[in-house]
């Protein structure tokens, strides 16, 4: 389960960084900041609406969850992570990393630093296979393997997405098409040019 966790923690991180060009080191605090805010709601939405069927709150708390958490990636996108293209190593850790520490503390005063259970309905007995195979058979967990297959799924969504889509190309070509802007506007700077006094500026702009 945990190893799942890492995984979909790294498809996030080549996400940001595919279509910004930044290296999140945040992405660790805004995973915690969105499963705080579905534990909360899978707690609060039947407190509020006396909805007892916990897969209708638990799909409730998600897509708030997923809102809230939209809301704040576009916030830091465009107040900190477009301003951090090509900027040194340095400056792209302390950045973050204080946007993991606002995340976190933020986190926690809004939904508390409790320890808090999401209960999903996967089945959480182990089960024994193979037991003609190995002596004993092997002990398995279910939920383990459902985390699997729902990471493998994305994973793999993400591959043909990256893969066959225009939209994803470009966004992949990103990063590269950042960088040579910003050492065309760099060699422009060191040279004094400027807009009025290079009327075809945008002609040398690298696409």
């Amino acid at each position: 389960m945990a190893g799942m966790l890492y995984a979909l923690v790294a498809l996030g991180f080549v996400l940001i960084f595919k279509a910004s060009g930044v290296f999140n080191f945040a992405q660790g605090a805004m995973v915690l900041f969105a499963a705080l805010a579905m534990a909360r709601f899978a707690e609060w939405i039947p407190q509020w609406t006396g909805i007892e069927n916990q897969i209708v709150a638990n799909l409730a708390a998600f897509a708030i969850a997923a809102v809230i958490m939209f809301m704040a990636a576009w916030l830091i996108e465009r107040l900190v992570l477009r301003y951090l293209v090509n900027q040194e190593g340095t400056t792209l850790l302390m950045a973050t990393l204080g946007i993991a520490y606002f995340m976190e503390g933020l986190g926690q005063s809004f939904f508390g630093s409790e320890i808090y259970r999401i209960d999903i309905g996967m089945p959480k007995d182990p089960v024994l296979i193979l037991e003609k195979t190995f002596e004993g058979g092997v002990m398995v967990n279910p939920e383990d393997l459902i985390a699997a297959a729902i990471g493998a799924v994305l994973v793999a969504a993400l591959a043909i997405f990256f893969q066959k889509t225009p939209r994803a190309a470009r966004c992949a070509r990103w990063p590269t098409i950042t960088r040579r802007r910003s050492r065309w506007a760099s060699r422009c700077r060191a040279s004094g040019s400027s807009s009025g006094a290079w009327p075809g500026w945008w002609r040398s702009w690298p696409a």
